[in-house]
């Protein structure tokens, strides 16, 4: 077979998914007869409890004394601490965040200075890829996808890994401490490799500094130069912090668990994490806010009409415009609805960075959406408890006035996440021992096999 064939859609194929489609499409009226939580959850959208973590807790109702359930201001906490709190914290004491962080989620308690100081040594001296790996391995055959990269990369690190099969808790650590700091230098290089060998463009590949924090180090590699403001660092270490954890039902990090009570191997469980937040439905929410963006801007003669932007973002809702999937991106979540605490805490430092790169125009324009957009979504899909923006809606905007490409804005949300799935992983290690096997149940009636020549 020609390489110009592996990717053709046949028509032999064509007519084989289509065989495939009419075989094993399911009656929906089923999954109501048999009580099946889809996408495991309940018709009031509550998740199915598989699990108990003391990782992060997401909080976004009370109980009224009479015991009903009522809907409230989101908060998230980190290893039983309030994100607010913690980022209040290191913001107050000037200290990047996202080590500190770090050595929360995954240990269970908050460093004092010298535990720090120790860490982040630490995690400067795992910063580094094996010897040749760059030239063996990145550079062989770049992907045109970074996500693609990144999982390949991780891979391959098994085959340098003598003890890649471990899982003892001391080695599982290790190599969760290896991948936490090696993930900055894997998605730049593989960046740079793609942008040389498919976009014709130079190829610059920069040192990093053990010294440095995470986000200092992304733009660090990132950028030709090495150069990055002050404020650039903390909102994009901010980000890191936002993105880290959030409960052990998200996909991915149910991914974590589901693939380690199996007893495989780390770089395995990172590689089937890392495709779950491939998908666009997980992780890559924050490029369509920022495509979306530009549509509307695109669209509206005066961007500082009201009336012009919210007929416009009708149009949205009512499927007649942008993508037409009737979706205003970045606003609502599966359990907040008060408010995000994450979009909360990043939306105070956002208006700082764009007034740092002259955009404070872009940034009147995303809070107004924010406003007609809660309020049109409301009305039009009778949603009584409340919509607000999550953290999408800010973050692709604040890595979009970082100069970073959308390519690596889903691969910039693994790099902070990869802290969660760590502790994740190894809480899995300590506690369960069993393998996580769902029940499904088969619904299609008993038959006989025919002989070939009755076929």
């Amino acid at each position: 077979m020609r390489k110009k064939d592996f990717s053709a859609i046949t028509p032999e194929l064509l007519a084989l998914s289509e065989k495939m489609c009419e075989n094993s499409r399911i009656d929906p009226s089923l999954y109501d007869t048999y009580s099946v939580k889809r996408g495991l959850r309940d018709l009031n959208g509550n998740g199915v409890l598989t699990g108990l973590t003391e990782i992060s807790e997401i909080a976004a109702k009370k109980k009224l004394p009479d015991g009903t359930l009522v809907p409230c201001a989101g908060e998230l906490f980190y290893r039983g601490i309030n994100i607010k709190d913690l980022i209040a914290g290191f913001v107050a004491g000037n200290r990047f965040g996202f080590e500190e962080t770090t050595y929360l989620l995954l240990f269970g308690q908050l460093p004092d200075a010298h535990a720090l100081a120790e860490f982040r040594k630490l995690l400067g001296r795992y910063r580094c890829i094996p010897p040749n790996f760059l030239r063996d391995v990145i550079m062989k055959k770049p992907s045109k996808d970074i996500m693609n990269a990144l999982s390949r990369s991780v891979l391959m690190l098994y085959s340098y890994d003598d003890k890649a099969d471990d899982i003892s808790l001391p080695n599982v650590l290790r190599q969760c401490i290896q991948l936490i700091s090696e993930f900055p230098l894997l998605i730049c290089y593989n960046y740079a490799a793609k942008m040389h060998y498919h976009n014709g463009k130079g190829l610059y590949i920069n040192v990093p500094n053990p010294k440095l924090s995470t986000a200092e180090t992304i733009l660090q590699l990132f950028r030709p130069d090495e150069q990055y403001t002050e404020l650039e660092a903390r909102v994009l270490d901010l980000s890191l912090v936002l993105h880290a954890e959030h409960g052990g039902g998200n996909n991915s990090t149910f991914t974590t668990h589901v693939v380690t009570s199996s007893g495989s191997d780390t770089y395995s469980t990172v590689v089937a994490s890392l495709g779950s937040l491939k998908g666009p439905k997980h992780g890559g929410a924050n490029i369509k806010v920022v495509q979306m963006m530009a549509d509307i801007q695109a669209h509206l003669s005066d961007p500082s009409d009201e009336k012009e932007l919210k007929s416009y973002l009708t149009a949205i809702l009512d499927k007649q415009a942008f993508d037409h999937a009737g979706l205003i991106y970045g606003m609502g979540h599966a359990i907040y609805s008060v408010s995000d605490p994450r979009a909360e805490v990043l939306n105070s430092f956002v208006g700082k960075l764009a007034e740092e790169k002259g955009r404070e125009e872009e940034y009147a324009l995303y809070e107004k959406v924010e406003r007609c957009a809660s309020q049109l979504i409301a009305e039009k899909r009778k949603i009584y408890k409340g919509v607000s923006v999550n953290i999408d809606f800010y973050s692709g905007f604040i890595y979009e006035m970082l100069g970073l490409p959308q390519e690596l804005y889903t691969p910039l949300f693994a790099a902070a996440r990869i802290v969660g799935w760590s502790a994740h992983r190894m809480e899995e290690l300590i506690n369960a021992g069993k393998i996580i096997r769902p029940a499904y149940m088969g619904v299609l009636p008993r038959r006989p096999y025919v002989p070939m020549e009755q076929r």
